[in-house]
């Protein structure tokens, strides 16, 4: 079965967003935990959450993501940057124990010319002072296009944030196709190979999910511009090699693709689901 869904306002609410995904024939779906510009998170409604949760088991959804806003940045120069961004994800995880057993994804960050190797200290130290043992969730590093200072462009730099933290068991990776292509794995040429090299560094164990998206420019370009499914670089051949590989149809994908209404990307999960074959 393919486990597919996109990107849905929060804005609201759960159940929402649940009623949403049931429109466009998604068993998942995405959303930020607050303005993904940063700010302030709304109130937890638990009558809200009840009925979602009631909906997604009638439903069979299955895990859910959230997304953190695109202002948080672990590795920043800047302490009370440093600081605003460790207490949002702190906030984040707690929010997050109202919905158990799901995923927590966020853009490792940018070390802003203070090199590689002090972005991935301040990362770690960053999850090492949010995660504790009892949490239910599982956060997600995100595969990045390597773009200016961003650290996770290369999966070794994944690997070391994981080797620092003390509860790897509460991580694991979300490969975003897009991320990686411009970031110049070639998932179109090479798709195995790329597969093995993860395994190699990372350990596929730790895949947890995809986002989904083709790309507007060329494999090694490092510049992060999605575009819409079989409209940019990768094209619809290599994403259904994708979403049907032996190593990956088990994960869930979420879309990223820039659509403005729930119908454009209802059309690309009926799209994607047709060329979907059971393995």
């Amino acid at each position: 079965m393919l486990h597919i869904g996109c990107h849905l306002s929060a804005s609201k609410g759960y159940l929402a967003m649940g009623k949403d995904a049931v429109k466009i024939h998604a068993d998942t779906f995405q959303f930020f935990t607050r303005n993904p510009r940063g700010g302030k998170a709304k109130e937890i409604d638990e009558n809200d959450i009840a009925a979602f949760l009631k909906l997604a088991e009638e439903q069979r959804f299955t895990t859910i993501l959230a997304h953190a806003p695109y202002t948080m940045n672990a590795c920043s120069k800047d302490a009370g940057i440093r600081g605003f961004s460790r207490e949002m994800m702190a906030d984040d995880l707690r929010r997050m124990e109202y919905l158990p057993g799901n995923f927590y994804n966020f853009h490792p960050g940018s070390h802003v010319g203070q090199g590689m190797d002090t972005g991935i200290l301040l990362i770690t130290e960053q999850l090492n002072a949010v995660m504790n043992p009892e949490q239910h969730t599982t956060v997600l590093l995100e595969t990045m296009a390597g773009k200016g200072s961003e650290v996770g462009g290369r999966f070794e730099e994944l690997r070391r944030i994981m080797d620092g933290v003390r509860l790897p068991e509460k991580l694991g990776v979300c490969l975003d196709t897009c991320h990686v292509y411009d970031a110049g794995y070639d998932i179109v040429n090479h798709l195995d190979d790329v597969l093995d090299e993860f395994d190699s560094v990372i350990g596929l164990e730790y895949l947890k999910a995809v986002h989904l998206n083709d790309s507007m420019n060329p494999a090694g370009s490092h510049k992060d511009r999605h575009a819409k499914i079989g409209e940019g670089s990768l094209g619809f051949e290599a994403i259904c090699r994708i979403i049907n590989h032996p190593k990956l149809q088990h994960l869930f994908f979420i879309l990223e693709t820039p659509h403005d209404t729930l119908e454009g990307y209802g059309a690309e999960i009926a799209l994607l689901r047709s060329c979907h074959q059971e393995g």
